[in-house]
């Protein structure tokens, strides 16, 4: 039998993110500059290579494929690869399928991501006035994203919404996602904003609104609740008594989550990142393009690159300063 894979503190990697593009048709403040340059197009792994290193992955132990980007939807045949991974949820060796995404392109998709066997979906939205969403997106339309929940939860998706905490953008909004996820039945993750890439003007530090600072805003309309769950993931979960719901708060910066992480991360370059917080990383597509048809030496490097693990990641504002960034843009390791 294959061995697991497991780093060097003990812990178990059972979950891939996969980045299957750079590009976006969003320009998010805190993920992109504003004037991007895309990697060549030969550069990107195909769907057809995607689906040897995420089948390897698979036979490694990951139970679980979360497919990101830039925006997967908008990387062209990408449903082809969906429906070829779902032979692996056929066979119960994967365990979910999902991925992340802005929302725009799941008025198309959600019934195709339905039959290639996704059952949830994240879709990461900030806001809900239609004047701060183009701001912040700085190309995106919010009612091409509303369509698309409309679109996910009439295809039976389970939807949650990510949501980046931004200081000064989206203070005011706290009750009033929560009170429009309750509605709908959603779940709700608030996420600190995290150092990565050259910004051009972006200030980091000024962006940063801690979940402490959150949770009590939210305290002073609901009675929250802490709840013992963990998706083995970075997210802290309460329930609001008043309404039922889960909320959950990822704070990379105000609490390190790295203990129970069992994640790794890979670029739609090949590039395998152990850690989201740090610029290590092992490029496994000569593994993969030198040896067609043999994955031994693909496997190899795979297991040397959990060997590199790192224990945490070394995010932290607490001395005024982005202490800790990464120069990649978030869209370039996958969101």
């Amino acid at each position: 039998m294959t061995q697991p894979l497991v780093d060097p503190f003990q812990r178990a990697i059972t979950y891939l993110r996969v980045s299957v593009t750079d590009r976006c048709d969003f320009r998010c403040v805190y993920c992109m500059a504003e004037n991007m340059t895309f990697l060549p197009k030969k550069e990107l792994l195909t769907l057809e290579e995607l689906d040897r290193m995420c089948s390897t992955f698979v036979r490694l132990g990951v139970q679980k494929l979360r497919i990101t980007g830039g925006e997967p939807l908008v990387r062209r045949d990408i449903m082809t690869f969906f429906r070829s991974m779902s032979r692996h949820l056929d066979s119960g060796a994967l365990k979910e399928l999902t991925l992340t995404t802005n929302g725009s392109q799941l008025e198309r998709f959600a019934t195709d991501l339905y039959a290639a066997g996704v059952r949830r979906v994240n879709v990461s939205l900030d806001t809900l006035d239609e004047e701060k969403f183009a701001r912040v997106t700085r190309w995106g339309r919010l009612p091409q994203v509303m369509r698309g929940l409309d679109a996910a939860q009439a295809a039976g998706l389970k939807v949650k919404l990510n949501a980046v905490a931004l200081k000064g953008f989206n203070e005011d909004e706290v009750e009033t996602l929560t009170r429009f996820c309750g509605e709908r039945g959603m779940d709700l993750t608030w996420i600190e904003v995290m150092p990565m890439g050259d910004l051009g003007n972006e200030d980091r530090v000024g962006q940063y609104w801690s979940m402490k600072d959150l949770r009590a805003r939210l305290a002073e309309s609901y009675t929250l609740t802490d709840l013992p769950e963990s998706t083995g993931g970075p997210a802290r979960y309460v329930r609001l008594e008043e309404t039922g719901q889960k909320i959950g708060f990822i704070t990379p910066l105000s609490h390190n989550f790295c203990e129970s992480c069992n994640r790794v991360r890979m670029t739609c370059t090949g590039e395998l990142y152990m850690c989201l917080g740090q610029e290590d990383m092992l490029d496994l597509r000569p593994a993969l393009r030198n040896h067609p048809g043999n994955d031994a030496p693909l496997e190899q490097e795979i297991r040397r690159a959990i060997g590199l693990k790192p224990e945490g990641h070394d995010f932290d504002y607490s001395r005024q300063r982005a202490d800790g960034q990464v120069s990649r843009h978030m869209s370039h390791t996958g969101g």
